[in-house]
């Protein structure tokens, strides 16, 4: 009989998921400095997607066929093109301000659910939504109203194409039994390959000339943002509820904004302060107004109604998480 593991453990490592990968910004901010986009990118994909083929080797996964291979490859596509906006907005804007504006994920993927289930949410939800927008206005503002930089903007269309990757994931895979590692290695082949090809001969000279801080910086997005983070996350959400996980991994922008702060040395003035809060709050009254809502609406209808666990990475119903960047 398997022993049963201290709820305190699963906390921690759920916190520890969200930790990384709000420190997962700055780290890729240091590294596109050093290599490039295109080719921080493909470093960090081709090193995850090898440590998880390892992985996957040693546990004898079954890869999956046909429509899940398909479907495998279209979702590593969607993931490329996430982490391929997210770094490059990290790169011309402040890791602080990426972390924050890439939850706003939380806000758009449930409207898109929304869409899709033909279930529109409450009113109060949309409030939250607005203050999410207002929030990111304060943020990008530097202490004056401004259009945000070309680095907000791509990190914000990132958050846009997450949410459309978490949607169609959630339909995509809804009743199929594929291996979670074996359909998660898939994405991260085709995302190494396609990031790879984009880099092209710029590959192989900046991973020759790659510092030791670099290769520090390629390891921890690879193996702790990617392949530790997705494991943890798969094995923790089996042993707690998905509202406490969601809340517990939902801390990732905390972590963003505190090692951006304080190890970066990145300056957030009073309205930025504000704007960060406010972001951070309606992410979180959002996803619970969501919660209620399915909650309400499959009592309605006589269902179970499991509900996915939503970090702003992606739904574990997905089994499809997405890296940061």
């Amino acid at each position: 009989m398997a022993r049963r593991v201290p709820e305190i453990v699963v906390d921690l490592l759920l916190v520890a998921v969200a930790a990384v990968w709000g420190a997962s910004f700055l780290a890729a901010k240091e590294l596109v400095a050093e290599t490039g986009v295109a080719s921080g990118v493909a470093l960090r994909f081709v090193v995850a997607a090898i440590a998880l083929g390892i992985l996957c080797l040693m546990r004898r996964e079954r890869m999956p066929r046909g429509r899940g291979l398909a479907i495998a490859a279209l979702l590593g596509c969607s993931q490329a093109a996430i982490i391929g906006l997210e770094t490059a907005g990290v790169h011309l804007t402040s890791a602080t301000n990426a972390g924050l504006l890439i939850s706003l994920a939380l806000v758009f993927t449930p409207v898109l659910e929304s869409v899709a289930a033909r279930s529109w949410l409450p009113r109060t939800y949309f409030v939250a939504a607005v203050a999410a927008v207002v929030g990111v206005a304060l943020l990008v503002s530097e202490g004056g109203l401004r259009t945000p930089n070309l680095g907000d903007a791509l990190v914000i269309a990132a958050a846009v194409v997450r949410a459309v990757h978490v949607t169609a994931s959630g339909h995509l895979t809804r009743g199929r039994h594929d291996s979670t590692l074996a359909v998660v290695f898939v994405q991260l082949v085709v995302c190494a390959l396609a990031s790879s090809a984009v880099a092209g001969a710029d590959l192989p000279r900046a991973a020759a000339g790659l510092s030791a801080s670099g290769w520090v910086d390629v390891l921890f997005l690879g193996l702790l943002c990617s392949v530790f983070a997705f494991v943890v996350q798969l094995w923790a959400v089996r042993r707690t509820s998905a509202t406490r996980a969601s809340i517990l991994m939902g801390t990732e922008p905390v972590w963003a904004l505190a090692v951006g702060v304080a190890i970066g040395g990145e300056a957030v003035g009073a309205p930025g302060m504000i704007g960060a809060v406010l972001i951070i709050a309606a992410s979180y009254a959002g996803q619970a107004i969501e919660r209620r809502h399915r909650r309400s609406r499959d009592e309605a209808s006589g269902g179970a109604g499991d509900e996915p666990v939503s970090s702003g990475r992606a739904s574990v119903a997905a089994i499809a998480p997405t890296p940061s960047p």
